[in-house]
């Protein structure tokens, strides 16, 4: 086999393999915000049951502080692995966290406000659901689409829950978390591990 050939061969197998890439956008990122979210928030729950104190409101503050690092470092990871990023996957990191500063500081604003127990948990289920929504369409995972929506519409049931309920909203919250984040984590992991070339 001469060197043209082996040339070739070469540039068959690469594009063989850049055409078979599954472009798994956002395939961690479920998760790193989906369970931190759901464990501060029901930890803020039993505390403000058990105690109902001020400081057990601020509770959630550990989800962005827990979230946006961990992120960060299962990307980077995620790069150094692969040695590469997909302009969608530049995107999705770019979405959520933006998502996870637009929630902490719609938290610290309804909070210094006294708006948080009427509003704040609508607003973060409605940005999570789109961001869920908005993450299935870059990659056109279809049930990861159908659980932001779902999860957008669940959050509007935190605003019934208003008053001496309103700790319930957490609950409530952490119940769509589940819905718009941990499954449709799952269920894009499993569908990224079975759909590899």
């Amino acid at each position: 086999m001469n060197s043209t050939e082996q040339e070739l061969e070469i540039i068959a197998q690469t594009r063989n393999e850049v055409l078979g890439r599954k472009d798994h956008t956002g395939v961690n990122l479920f998760l790193v915000w989906g369970y931190p979210t759901a464990f501060f928030l029901l930890v803020e729950f039993a505390a403000l049951l058990l105690w109902n104190e001020n400081w057990c409101s601020w509770l959630w503050v550990g989800i962005p502080l827990v979230g946006a690092p961990l992120m960060i470092h299962i990307k980077r990871k995620d790069f150094e692995r692969t040695g590469r990023r997909t302009i969608n996957e530049s995107l999705a990191v770019e979405l959520w966290l933006f998502i996870g500063f637009v929630c902490f500081l719609s938290g610290l604003g309804t909070g210094f406000a006294d708006l948080f127990e009427q509003c704040y948990c609508t607003i973060q289920g409605v940005l999570v659901g789109f961001g869920c929504f908005l993450t299935g369409s870059i990659s056109r995972f279809r049930p990861v689409k159908v659980c932001g929506l779902i999860g957008s519409v669940l959050s509007f049931s935190c605003l019934f829950f208003q008053g001496d309920l309103w700790p319930w909203q957490l609950f409530m919250t952490a119940i769509f978390t589940v819905v718009a984040l941990i499954i449709p984590g799952h269920l894009f992991r499993y569908y990224a591990k079975h759909s590899q070339p």
